[in-house]
């Protein structure tokens, strides 16, 4: 009896120190992956200055992307007015008509 009285205590002993062990490792993990989130921001703020002035300068991906999206606004604005241009000639044509 005295030994059954006994082990259980050990095993909630166990139990715990394994909590205790897993808490701490999650604990770790987290503080390590936001550790590397910090240093990613950091390091991607390197690589995103300006280059030199020595440095044949890149286009920047945004700046591009910009400009896209304007020539395709232009594009569509265009492409508006030719087919405003069209529906205003049929219209005379067919009040023309009439």
């Amino acid at each position: 009896m005295g030994g059954h009285g006994s082990e259980p205590e050990s095993i909630d002993y166990s139990v715990h120190e394994a909590w205790n062990e897993a808490t701490n490792v999650y604990l770790l993990v987290i503080l390590v992956s936001f550790a590397l989130l910090i240093n990613k921001r950091k390091i991607m703020r390197i690589f995103t200055l300006p280059p030199t002035v020595g440095s044949s300068p890149e286009p920047n991906f945004y700046d591009s992307l910009q400009k896209v999206r304007l020539r395709q606004q232009l594009e569509m604005y265009s492409l508006a007015r030719k087919f405003d241009q069209q529906q205003g000639q049929t219209d005379s044509v067919q009040l023309s008509m009439e």
